[in-house]
């Protein structure tokens, strides 16, 4: 199965050795964003729900540029530094998604790249 590389201006790009996202047939693999601005690469200011904000906003650009949007996620992992913020997730995602949502899995961990207190990765059904 050939493999296409998704990839907008709209979204960070790469600070990796990795894609934007990945196509293979009719599933789109949706690297993890953190919150960072597209234009200027710099992370968003303010507390998390403007971090988990631009995250989203980040994600959604890459489901555009595949041909999708964010309702056509099927999986949604998250990773948060600080589990107490779940309930902003939530509060956040209601704004980028509606019902049914997606299956999600929340998980904590100790640090993210440049410092970010949050980081979502997807996968897409087209």
């Amino acid at each position: 199965m050939s493999r296409i590389i998704i990839s907008t201006t709209d979204a960070p790009q790469a600070i990796g050795t990795y894609s934007q996202a990945v196509r293979a047939g009719d599933t789109v693999y949706l690297s993890g964003q953190i919150p960072l601005i597209p234009a200027t690469m710099q992370m968003v200011e303010g507390d998390i729900a403007a971090q988990v904000r631009q995250v989203f906003s980040n994600l959604a650009a890459v489901a555009a540029a595949a041909g999708g949007s964010l309702n056509d996620c099927v999986k949604v992992h998250v990773f948060l530094t600080d589990l107490v913020n779940f309930p902003v997730v939530n509060e956040v995602m209601a704004e980028f998604f509606t019902e049914p949502y997606p299956a999600r899995a929340a998980i904590g961990v100790a640090a993210l790249p440049r410092g970010a207190q949050v980081e979502v990765d997807c996968i897409m059904v087209l």
